[in-house]
């Protein structure tokens, strides 16, 4: 049984990543060939695409009454987005970090973990909270589209040192969708890519839950550590490969949007399904290493004198911070 729960685990991640990538190139193109702007598809359907299988994954794990496993997700891999993500990218590739991102989506990310931390305060997810959480969500995707109509504007005059960084997206997924999908292969695509995220989903919610009954550890660990860093690949991939190419806005942008969708979304949504006590570790410990990190990164980000730069130093110091983070849970785990 424990043999084939890692091969669930293994296949379920590896599944979940090339299904979610599916999903999101049929439904982009879809969009595309409906006349649906590419900055509109930007702002949603590819910002949701790098947070869906976490999203996917609490969502199963909460219908299957493992509520702590979506909250584990969702932490941790906010924890992993900054620790791990930010941490390989700047050692990969050190890149620089424009005075929008700060100005505008850093404000957000830290207003909704104060939220989130006011809403689960009481050590209890409920369905209210799941309610805020999900229309807080809704509200801030509205909000997102409007400010970037607003910001193509015709009237609209800046500086090209501040282009903001969706339209850095808005061409790179206009390049992206060059050649025309048909709507036939792209609704396939969109189809197919559903089925198998729910499907890779339910084998890695399966192998999960097996693999920690069988180690005596909770469902809140395995989802802070394998669950967290498996559904953390697709933001691996988006950094690094943004960072690459250039497009540094893009690069921290993601992970920065995709804590915020994880604190809103994949938290918002379990406590709707499933409403449950949350483990007194996740205030005390995983909360606060949550926002410790996300104020390292806003530190390392400041705008001083020019653009900042985050280099191999802050990558490598990220990287041991996120590696002493999992050195606390095995801590915890032989206490």
């Amino acid at each position: 049984m424990m043999l084939w729960s890692l091969i669930a685990v293994a296949g379920g991640l590896a599944l979940l990543a090339w299904s979610a990538d599916r999903f999101v190139f049929g439904a982009a193109a879809i969009a595309r060939n409906l006349g649906v702007s590419p900055l509109i598809v930007g702002l949603t359907i590819v910002g949701f695409g790098t947070s869906a299988p976490e999203l996917v994954v609490s969502t199963l794990a909460a219908l299957q009454g493992n509520t702590n496993l979506a909250i584990g997700n969702a932490l941790g891999s906010n924890i992993a987005n900054i620790g791990l993500v930010l941490g390989l990218t700047a050692l990969l590739s050190p890149f620089t970090v424009r005075s929008r991102i700060i100005k505008r989506e850093f404000p957000v990310m830290f207003a909704a973990m104060g939220l989130t931390l006011l809403l689960i305060w009481d050590g209890y997810l409920g369905k209210i909270d799941g309610v805020i959480l999900t229309v807080s969500l809704v509200l801030l995707i509205a909000w997102t589209v409007w400010v970037g109509l607003n910001e193509q504007h015709p009237g609209h005059r800046e500086d090209v040192t501040t282009k903001p960084a969706h339209d850095a997206l808005e061409i790179e997924f206009q390049q992206e969708l060059t050649a025309r999908v048909s709507t036939t292969k792209a609704l396939a695509w969109l189809i197919v890519g559903l089925l198998l995220l729910l499907l890779s989903a339910r084998i890695l919610v399966w192998g999960a839950i097996n693999i920690a009954v069988y180690f005596g550890v909770s469902d809140l660990i395995i989802g802070l550590t394998i669950v967290a860093i498996g559904t953390s690949l697709p933001e691996v991939a988006a950094a690094v490969v943004s960072a690459h190419k250039g497009e540094h806005d893009i690069a921290i942008g993601n992970i920065v949007g995709s804590n915020i969708f994880n604190l809103l979304g994949v938290i918002g949504i379990p406590g709707l399904l499933h409403p449950a006590a949350i483990e007194g570790a996740v205030l005390k410990r995983d909360f606060p290493v949550m926002l410790l990190l996300s104020l390292a990164m806003l530190i390392v980000a400041i705008r001083l004198r020019g653009q900042t730069r985050v280099n191999r130093i802050h990558g490598a110091l990220l990287l041991m911070a996120y590696a002493g983070y999992l050195g606390l849970l095995a801590l915890t785990l032989s206490a």
